[in-house]
């Protein structure tokens, strides 16, 4: 079969990482920007976009940079309620059907307290899952650089808003120096709480950052882990217990974590059988969605229809919904995938 890339935006997807802070339309920052008096590099819509892809980091730390310019715009309720809705309906667009999006709500302090944080992109999530039928879940993210204790308040908060559409809890920011066991009491919480929990690891540092993501903080999916096959026993843990992988083609690129995406080690994970999903990470600065992935997936990593397939369902196998729900979405999922050609 020829896979074209209309083909793979009308095949039904999930997606498991994405950051929300980067997913926000060039329009939308403009006017948020007007309304809130903040500066951005560029004027028009063309040429933000332009300012906000990542291009030339020289690392992840680099890459991060550019988050300071849509958190700018991000210090009201209705400009994370309108940017929670936006990126739901653009997602909507490439019959993405299922997709947690996740965020730090301390970054939105104090100009909003916690609570509105938290409630404020939930109700431009509920907005737009209502008029698409898209599913959604978000989950609130940690961060390394922050400290720990901050850490078990967004836990707790986490904790607190799981039956009004919080799935998850993460950890995320710089990996170097910062390790994922210093802020272990915060996913002990969640976990104890019945909160699924992921971790960005191996991306910006070594196997090691995996390690802890998944034995000092439980983490149930590990978030890029390009670096996992710098300890193969840890690679073989990885198999043995199914641990999803989060893998993003063009963010890995942009952040260095590889040299070119034909060298990326999502395909040699996959053929060992690791559990690959393919996912954005931030759709701005990367200059992507959902559909280009797959498309640098089957054109720069051989993937075909049957890897493709596969590549899909996995990400819905991997999702932190509850088993009757999820079991019921993958049947449709497949059926889907069987009708379309």
């Amino acid at each position: 079969m020829t896979l074209t890339r209309e083909l793979l935006r009308h095949l039904p997807k999930a997606e498991l990482h994405v950051h929300l802070d980067g997913c926000l339309r060039p329009e939308t920052m403009i006017e948020l920007a007007r309304e809130q008096r903040v500066s951005l590099p560029a004027e028009t819509p063309a040429e933000l976009r332009e300012a906000m892809l990542v291009k030339n980091a020289t690392s992840l730390e680099d890459y991060l940079e550019r988050y300071a310019v849509t958190l700018a715009v991000m210090q009201t309720p209705a400009a994370l309620e309108r940017i929670a809705y936006e990126f739901v309906m653009d997602a909507a667009r490439e019959n993405v059907r299922y997709v947690e999006v996740r965020y730090c709500p301390a970054l939105h302090t104090p100009a909003l307290t916690l609570t509105q944080a938290v409630e404020s992109p939930l109700r431009g999530l509920g907005r737009a899952e209502a008029e698409t039928g898209v599913r959604v879940g978000l989950i609130i993210c940690a961060l390394r650089t922050l400290s720990p204790l901050l850490s078990e308040d967004l836990a707790r908060l986490a904790v607190e808003y799981r039956s009004a559409g919080v799935v998850g809890f993460d950890l995320a920011g710089a990996e170097r120096g910062h390790p994922a066991r210093d802020h272990r009491l915060a996913f002990a919480y969640a976990l104890a709480h019945g909160l699924a929990c992921t971790c960005h690891a191996g991306e910006a540092n070594g196997a090691d950052s995996i390690r802890q993501a998944l034995h000092d903080c439980g983490a149930q999916r590990i978030g890029h882990g390009t670096r996992l096959g710098q300890d193969p026993p840890l690679e073989e843990y990885v198999l043995e217990h199914r641990i999803p992988l989060e893998m993003c083609l063009s963010s890995n690129l942009h952040t260095r974590a590889v040299p070119d995406v034909a060298a990326h080690p999502a395909r040699r994970y996959f053929d060992r059988g690791c559990i690959v999903t393919l996912n954005t990470d931030s759709r701005l600065m990367d200059g992507t969605d959902l559909t280009q992935e797959y498309w640098l997936a089957h054109t720069r990593l051989g993937f075909d229809r049957p890897g493709i397939d596969r590549l899909i369902l996995n990400a819905f196998e991997s999702a932190f919904l509850p088993e009757p729900e999820k079991s019921r979405l993958i049947e449709e999922i497949r059926h889907e995938l069987r009708t379309i050609e």
